[in-house]
Protein backbone atom coordinates (compact mmCIF):
# COMPACT_ATOMS: atom_id res chain seq x y z
CA UNK A 1 0.00 0.00 0.00
CA UNK A 2 2.99 2.43 0.42
CA UNK A 3 4.69 1.62 -2.81
CA UNK A 4 1.08 2.88 -4.53
CA UNK A 5 0.97 6.54 -2.52
CA UNK A 6 4.89 7.04 -3.80
CA UNK A 7 3.63 5.75 -7.67
CA UNK A 8 0.63 7.87 -8.01
CA UNK A 9 2.60 10.69 -7.69
CA UNK A 10 4.74 10.02 -10.11
CA UNK A 11 1.99 9.82 -12.40
CA UNK A 12 0.63 12.86 -10.96
CA UNK A 13 4.02 14.42 -11.45
CA UNK A 14 4.25 13.20 -14.98
CA UNK A 15 0.59 14.20 -16.25
CA UNK A 16 1.28 17.79 -14.67
CA UNK A 17 4.42 18.16 -17.13
CA UNK A 18 2.15 17.14 -19.85
CA UNK A 19 -0.24 19.46 -18.98
CA UNK A 20 2.06 22.16 -18.83
CA UNK A 21 3.58 20.96 -22.33
CA UNK A 22 -0.16 20.94 -23.79
CA UNK A 23 -0.67 24.67 -22.67
CA UNK A 24 2.72 25.80 -24.07
CA UNK A 25 1.28 24.37 -27.40
CA UNK A 26 -1.81 25.85 -26.76
CA UNK A 27 -0.37 29.26 -25.95
CA UNK A 28 1.59 29.23 -29.35
CA UNK A 29 -1.39 28.44 -31.62
CA UNK A 30 -0.55 31.70 -33.38
CA UNK A 31 3.31 31.85 -33.32
CA UNK A 32 4.60 32.19 -37.11
CA UNK A 33 7.10 28.97 -37.33
CA UNK A 34 6.28 27.04 -33.78
CA UNK A 35 6.50 23.87 -33.83
CA UNK A 36 4.60 21.42 -31.29
CA UNK A 37 5.60 19.54 -28.76
CA UNK A 38 4.84 15.74 -27.30
CA UNK A 39 5.75 14.40 -24.00
CA UNK A 40 6.88 10.70 -24.28
CA UNK A 41 6.64 8.54 -21.04
CA UNK A 42 8.66 5.78 -19.40
CA UNK A 43 7.97 3.64 -16.92
CA UNK A 44 10.42 3.35 -13.96
CA UNK A 45 12.25 0.83 -12.40
CA UNK A 46 10.88 -2.84 -11.53
CA UNK A 47 10.81 -5.05 -8.22
CA UNK A 48 11.40 -8.45 -9.36
CA UNK A 49 9.92 -10.88 -6.93
CA UNK A 50 10.11 -13.90 -9.49
CA UNK A 51 12.46 -14.10 -12.65
CA UNK A 52 10.40 -15.15 -16.14
CA UNK A 53 11.95 -18.58 -16.80
CA UNK A 54 13.44 -20.09 -13.82
CA UNK A 55 13.03 -23.24 -13.35
CA UNK A 56 10.09 -24.52 -10.62
CA UNK A 57 11.37 -28.13 -10.73
CA UNK A 58 14.51 -30.08 -12.75
CA UNK A 59 11.57 -30.22 -15.71
CA UNK A 60 9.65 -27.03 -15.33
CA UNK A 61 10.02 -23.74 -16.11
CA UNK A 62 8.40 -20.46 -14.98
CA UNK A 63 6.32 -19.35 -17.84
CA UNK A 64 5.35 -15.74 -16.29
CA UNK A 65 7.32 -13.89 -13.58
CA UNK A 66 6.43 -11.32 -10.92
CA UNK A 67 7.27 -7.75 -10.86
CA UNK A 68 6.15 -4.79 -9.12
CA UNK A 69 6.82 -0.94 -11.21
CA UNK A 70 7.28 1.74 -8.84
CA UNK A 71 5.60 4.36 -11.23
CA UNK A 72 6.40 6.50 -14.58
CA UNK A 73 9.03 9.30 -15.74
CA UNK A 74 8.59 11.80 -18.12
CA UNK A 75 11.32 10.32 -20.98
CA UNK A 76 11.30 13.05 -23.86
CA UNK A 77 9.68 16.06 -25.26
CA UNK A 78 9.38 15.67 -29.21
CA UNK A 79 9.23 18.41 -31.18
CA UNK A 80 6.80 17.54 -34.43
CA UNK A 81 8.12 19.04 -37.59
CA UNK A 82 5.28 19.03 -39.74
CA UNK A 83 4.12 21.68 -42.13
CA UNK A 84 1.69 24.28 -40.29
CA UNK A 85 -0.92 26.69 -41.82
CA UNK A 86 -0.36 29.43 -44.16
CA UNK A 87 -1.23 32.69 -44.74
CA UNK A 88 -0.93 35.48 -47.39
CA UNK A 89 0.66 38.75 -46.28
CA UNK A 90 1.50 39.86 -49.52
CA UNK A 91 4.93 41.31 -48.28
CA UNK A 92 7.84 40.10 -50.15
CA UNK A 93 10.20 39.68 -46.91
CA UNK A 94 7.45 37.20 -45.37
CA UNK A 95 9.13 33.93 -46.20
CA UNK A 96 7.91 30.34 -45.95
CA UNK A 97 9.71 27.58 -45.96
CA UNK A 98 8.16 24.70 -47.99
CA UNK A 99 9.93 21.65 -46.52
CA UNK A 100 8.84 20.93 -42.99
CA UNK A 101 12.88 20.30 -42.18
CA UNK A 102 14.16 23.84 -43.43
CA UNK A 103 15.54 26.54 -41.40
CA UNK A 104 16.75 29.91 -41.91
CA UNK A 105 20.27 30.95 -40.54
CA UNK A 106 20.90 33.91 -38.73
CA UNK A 107 23.88 35.51 -36.26
CA UNK A 108 22.70 36.78 -32.93
CA UNK A 109 23.81 39.98 -30.99
CA UNK A 110 26.80 37.80 -29.50
CA UNK A 111 28.00 36.40 -33.12
CA UNK A 112 26.33 32.72 -32.02
CA UNK A 113 24.63 30.87 -35.18
CA UNK A 114 21.40 30.29 -34.74
CA UNK A 115 18.41 28.53 -36.91
CA UNK A 116 14.69 29.49 -37.33
CA UNK A 117 12.07 28.80 -38.91
CA UNK A 118 10.12 32.44 -38.17
CA UNK A 119 10.21 33.70 -42.28
CA UNK A 120 8.87 37.14 -41.11
CA UNK A 121 12.31 39.59 -42.21
CA UNK A 122 12.76 43.19 -42.14
CA UNK A 123 14.81 45.22 -43.19
CA UNK A 124 17.15 47.17 -40.68
CA UNK A 125 18.84 50.69 -40.50
CA UNK A 126 21.60 49.42 -43.14
CA UNK A 127 19.53 48.45 -45.24
CA UNK A 128 19.92 45.16 -44.21
CA UNK A 129 17.33 41.51 -44.02
CA UNK A 130 17.04 40.77 -40.19
CA UNK A 131 14.84 39.08 -38.10
CA UNK A 132 11.93 40.94 -35.51
CA UNK A 133 14.76 40.95 -32.50
CA UNK A 134 17.22 42.42 -34.98
CA UNK A 135 19.02 39.28 -35.78
CA UNK A 136 20.84 39.46 -39.03
CA UNK A 137 20.37 36.44 -41.82
CA UNK A 138 23.29 34.27 -42.64
CA UNK A 139 25.19 35.14 -44.79
CA UNK A 140 23.68 38.65 -45.04
CA UNK A 141 22.37 40.56 -48.03
CA UNK A 142 21.74 44.44 -48.31
CA UNK A 143 19.40 45.86 -50.19
CA UNK A 144 20.23 48.87 -52.24
CA UNK A 145 18.68 52.05 -50.98
CA UNK A 146 17.43 53.62 -54.31
CA UNK A 147 15.80 50.13 -54.56
CA UNK A 148 12.61 50.36 -56.39
CA UNK A 149 11.08 46.84 -56.30
CA UNK A 150 12.19 43.95 -54.66
CA UNK A 151 11.21 40.24 -55.65
CA UNK A 152 12.58 36.88 -53.26
CA UNK A 153 12.37 34.05 -55.40
CA UNK A 154 11.88 30.03 -54.93
CA UNK A 155 15.66 29.40 -54.68
CA UNK A 156 16.62 32.10 -52.22
CA UNK A 157 17.68 34.37 -55.08
CA UNK A 158 17.05 38.51 -54.03
CA UNK A 159 16.61 40.47 -56.94
CA UNK A 160 16.29 44.37 -57.02
CA UNK A 161 15.15 47.10 -59.48
CA UNK A 162 16.37 50.75 -58.98
CA UNK A 163 14.85 54.08 -60.71
CA UNK A 164 15.90 54.41 -64.12
CA UNK A 165 16.39 50.25 -64.97
CA UNK A 166 14.75 48.11 -66.68
CA UNK A 167 15.74 44.56 -65.62
CA UNK A 168 16.61 43.06 -62.79
CA UNK A 169 19.77 42.96 -60.69
CA UNK A 170 20.76 39.52 -58.26
CA UNK A 171 22.41 40.83 -54.57
CA UNK A 172 22.38 37.35 -52.94
CA UNK A 173 20.91 34.51 -52.05
CA UNK A 174 19.18 33.49 -49.36
CA UNK A 175 20.55 29.97 -48.02
CA UNK A 176 18.45 27.61 -46.71
CA UNK A 177 19.53 24.50 -43.66
CA UNK A 178 18.67 21.21 -42.81
CA UNK A 179 20.10 18.93 -39.91
CA UNK A 180 19.70 14.87 -39.89
CA UNK A 181 17.57 15.02 -36.94
CA UNK A 182 16.00 18.40 -36.39
CA UNK A 183 13.90 17.18 -33.19
CA UNK A 184 17.88 16.86 -31.35
CA UNK A 185 17.61 21.01 -32.17
CA UNK A 186 17.80 23.24 -28.23
CA UNK A 187 15.16 25.55 -28.28
CA UNK A 188 15.85 28.99 -27.44
CA UNK A 189 12.69 31.10 -27.42
CA UNK A 190 11.96 33.61 -29.73
CA UNK A 191 11.49 31.03 -32.50
CA UNK A 192 15.27 29.89 -32.16
CA UNK A 193 16.58 26.67 -32.37
CA UNK A 194 21.00 26.13 -31.63
CA UNK A 195 22.69 23.03 -33.15
CA UNK A 196 23.38 20.59 -30.83
CA UNK A 197 25.24 17.13 -30.83
CA UNK A 198 22.16 15.34 -31.26
CA UNK A 199 20.83 17.28 -34.08
CA UNK A 200 24.22 16.75 -36.08
CA UNK A 201 25.84 19.63 -38.39
CA UNK A 202 23.89 22.37 -40.04
CA UNK A 203 24.34 21.37 -44.03
CA UNK A 204 22.61 23.54 -47.37
CA UNK A 205 19.51 22.11 -48.10
CA UNK A 206 20.24 22.02 -51.91
CA UNK A 207 16.83 21.06 -52.56
CA UNK A 208 14.85 23.43 -50.27
CA UNK A 209 12.46 25.70 -51.52
CA UNK A 210 10.56 28.67 -50.19
CA UNK A 211 7.54 31.20 -50.93
CA UNK A 212 7.77 34.84 -50.97
CA UNK A 213 4.78 36.68 -49.88
CA UNK A 214 3.16 33.77 -47.48
CA UNK A 215 4.15 32.97 -43.50
CA UNK A 216 3.85 29.83 -41.84
CA UNK A 217 2.06 29.64 -38.68
CA UNK A 218 2.40 27.00 -36.06
CA UNK A 219 1.27 23.70 -36.37
CA UNK A 220 -0.74 23.05 -33.40
CA UNK A 221 -4.25 21.68 -33.89
CA UNK A 222 -6.32 23.13 -30.97
CA UNK A 223 -8.60 20.23 -31.14
CA UNK A 224 -6.52 17.86 -30.78
CA UNK A 225 -4.36 19.69 -27.92
CA UNK A 226 -8.15 19.77 -26.11
CA UNK A 227 -8.28 16.20 -26.76
CA UNK A 228 -5.11 15.52 -25.13
CA UNK A 229 -5.86 17.62 -22.18
CA UNK A 230 -8.61 15.71 -21.35
CA UNK A 231 -7.13 12.80 -21.35
CA UNK A 232 -4.22 14.21 -19.56
CA UNK A 233 -6.34 15.84 -16.86
CA UNK A 234 -8.29 11.98 -16.39
CA UNK A 235 -5.01 10.31 -15.62
CA UNK A 236 -4.02 13.04 -13.26
CA UNK A 237 -7.43 12.43 -11.47
CA UNK A 238 -7.39 8.49 -11.83
CA UNK A 239 -3.86 9.04 -10.07
CA UNK A 240 -5.22 11.17 -6.81
CA UNK A 241 -7.84 8.40 -6.72
CA UNK A 242 -5.46 5.93 -6.41
CA UNK A 243 -4.14 8.37 -3.66
CA UNK A 244 -6.75 8.38 -1.75
CA UNK A 245 -7.76 4.55 -2.20
CA UNK A 246 -4.18 3.71 -0.42
CA UNK A 247 -5.08 5.88 2.36
CA UNK A 248 -8.18 4.75 3.09
CA UNK A 249 -6.74 1.14 3.03
CA UNK A 250 -3.52 2.16 5.29
CA UNK A 251 -6.36 3.99 7.50
CA UNK A 252 -8.56 0.57 7.94
CA UNK A 253 -5.16 -1.67 8.80
CA UNK A 254 -4.93 1.33 11.64
CA UNK A 255 -8.27 0.72 13.02
CA UNK A 256 -7.42 -2.60 13.55
CA UNK A 257 -7.33 -3.95 17.34
CA UNK A 258 -7.36 -6.88 19.12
Amino acid sequence: MINALFTSATGMRAQQFNVDTIANNLANVNTTGFKKARVEFQDLLYQTLRTPGVQSTQQTIVPVGIQLGHGVRTGATQRMFSLGNVVETKNVFDLKLDSPYSFFKVVDDKQNLIYTRDGSFKLDDQFRIVTTDGHVLDPSINIPEDAADVSIGPDGTVSVRSDGQEEPQQVGQIQIFRFPNPAGLQSLGANFYRQTAASGEATEDQFGTLTSGFLEISNVEVVEEMVRLITAQRAYEANSRAILASDDMLSTANQIRR
